[in-house]
């Protein structure tokens, strides 16, 4: 089970959205794609944004640097 949570991760990159904005975005797909993504820079030997254990794999360093806010998913408009 991921930890933390979808819905989580989802409230975390969506808290950035002033009142009456979309949302970032609105599917679990979303966020698999931008944690795969980080996942991927940091196997190919991007540093991690965090501290992390020599055991921790590339995909739970990327969903604990979103968690943490250290990367932030780009709406369509800003991509």
């Amino acid at each position: 089970m991921l930890h933390p949570s979808y819905s989580d991760l989802m409230k975390v990159v969506n808290s950035d959205a002033l009142p009456g904005e979309a949302p970032v975005v609105n599917s679990r797909y979303s966020i698999v794609m931008a944690t795969s993504r980080r996942a991927r820079q940091i196997i190919a030997g991007e540093e991690p944004l965090i501290h992390s254990g020599k055991d921790e794999k590339p995909l739970s360093i990327a969903v604990e640097e979103l968690n943490q806010g250290k990367i932030k998913i780009l709406s369509e408009e800003e991509n």
